[in-house]
């Protein structure tokens, strides 16, 4: 299963383990499934560490390096403008096309009000585990 995280839900699984993104991230990995981001997600996330965390340089390598341990990047090919709303999200969703990704894991209501793009689903984590138990892991 080839996932995309999204900044906030990258923020929350990295910073807060216990958190349900954090939970889940783990459950997720150890069953096989694969993480994809971008330099640009990335790019995101560093700033948020930095503006909202007031992380140190030194703390943001290392958060960084730690999230490509289970992370893959990939080069994003350009997608049509899709989230009318937030341009900037678009990026997000480039990187799910670029990375053939099922599923687009995020807190971001600009995202998850397009529910899908293509054959990539959007919902945010705990939709992604309710979904799963539904249908069963196999199936999702």
């Amino acid at each position: 299963m080839r996932i995309v995280l999204d900044t906030n839900v990258l923020l929350s699984a990295t910073l807060w383990e216990k958190s349900s993104a954090g939970k889940i991230v783990i459950i997720l990995l150890e069953e096989g499934c694969e993480y994809f981001g971008s330099e640009g997600i990335l790019n995101e996330y560093s700033k948020v560490l930095k503006r909202d965390f007031e992380f140190s340089e030194e703390e943001i390598t290392e958060n960084i390096n730690d999230v490509k341990t289970f992370v893959t990047l990939v080069e994003p090919e350009s997608v049509e403008r899709v989230v009318k709303d937030d341009p900037d999200d678009d990026k997000i969703i480039a990187c799910a096309v670029t990375a053939n990704a099922g599923y687009l894991l995020t807190y971001d209501k600009h995202l998850l009000r397009l529910k899908h793009y293509r054959m990539i689903q959007i919902m945010t984590p705990e939709e992604f585990i309710t979904q799963r138990n539904e249908k069963g892991a196999e199936n999702v």
